[in-house]
């Protein structure tokens, strides 16, 4: 059976990943911006401007996954029979099931842990915050643009 503790770990490790890729970029942007070959050469000339706009956006990104990461080490995971932060789902919709793992955030990460596909899901998308609280048996629904979409419970974990 698939370990929720492995799956929480696995996700903070491929934040962890990103992080320092967009830590490198920013700064990699910081240092172009501050470049003196990046220096105005006229009044249309935006490039420096343009570059430190971006510094801080990559910037951005960085303290938004620091508090990811931050969010999902305060997850605790056991066993519960109804589904809430950190429970691992077996989730049926048109006869296909899937696991997904439901979290405070980084929804719609997938991860494979021990060779099974999981898809991770905030409980404050429409899918997981309509999965919460329900226990193996219990159907819910959520509305998508194209249908309204009938999912089922099959296993909490």
């Amino acid at each position: 059976m698939l370990n929720k503790k492995s799956i929480l770990l696995k996700l903070i490790e491929t934040l962890n990943a990103e992080l320092l890729e967009v830590e490198a970029a920013a700064k990699s942007t910081r240092e172009l911006a501050s470049a003196d070959d990046l220096k105005s050469e006229g009044k249309y000339d935006t490039r420096a401007i343009e570059a430190s706009y971006l510094a801080g956006a990559q910037q951005k990104r960085v303290d938004e996954i620091k508090i990811d990461i931050q969010m999902l080490e305060e997850i605790e995971v056991s066993k519960t029979l109804k589904t809430q932060l950190g429970s691992l789902a077996l989730i049926e919709y048109k006869g296909m099931q899937r696991y997904y793992f439901l979290t405070s955030t980084s929804g719609g990460t997938m991860l494979t842990v021990d060779e099974h596909p999981i898809l991770v899901i905030s409980v404050f998308s429409p899918l997981g915050n309509e999965a919460l609280g329900l226990i193996a048996g219990e159907s819910f629904e959520v509305e998508t643009p194209k249908e309204m979409r009938t999912y089922k419970i099959i296993e909490v974990y």
